[in-house]
């Protein structure tokens, strides 16, 4: 299944279930779990099952944006923030990835998103987010 497997890509591990986290969306291309270090709650990371190093690199690039934004419109229903902004840099993990960003008023990113940014969420809350996102999807 995966172009490229390393036991040292944190995302292919936890596409692996090797590896614990707050999912809340998988089909056959992609899988979608909460960010432990979101900038607000619900944001989640959307990675493609195979390891590919760039989002461009994804040969499914168009079905990966559909699959983010079916994944914000939920984001926003279930935390009923304002709108969702959808960023992919891929420095820090080298597994392609688009966050999906759930932004509300005074949220702290005015000015655009502060990767230093973060918010502390309890691991309670964290099941409740995925949970509550599951539904609408």
């Amino acid at each position: 299944m995966f172009k490229h497997l390393s036991n040292q890509c944190i995302f292919c591990l936890i596409v692996q279930k090797e590896k614990p986290c707050f999912q809340m969306y998988e089909d056959d291309l992609f899988f979608g779990f909460l960010d432990t270090h979101p900038f607000n709650p619900g944001n989640t990371l959307l990675i493609p099952k195979i390891h590919y190093r760039w989002v461009y690199d994804v040969p499914q690039f168009g079905a990966f944006f559909e699959t983010a934004k079916k994944i914000g419109l939920a984001i926003q229903k279930a935390t009923k923030c304002h709108s969702i902004n959808f960023l992919t840099l891929g420095y820090q993990i080298q597994h392609a990835h688009i966050r999906i960003i759930s932004r509300f008023k005074n949220d702290g990113h005015e000015n655009g998103i502060l990767l230093y940014e973060v918010k502390k969420i309890s691991d309670n809350k964290m099941k409740e987010l995925a949970t509550s996102i599951q539904m609408y999807l």
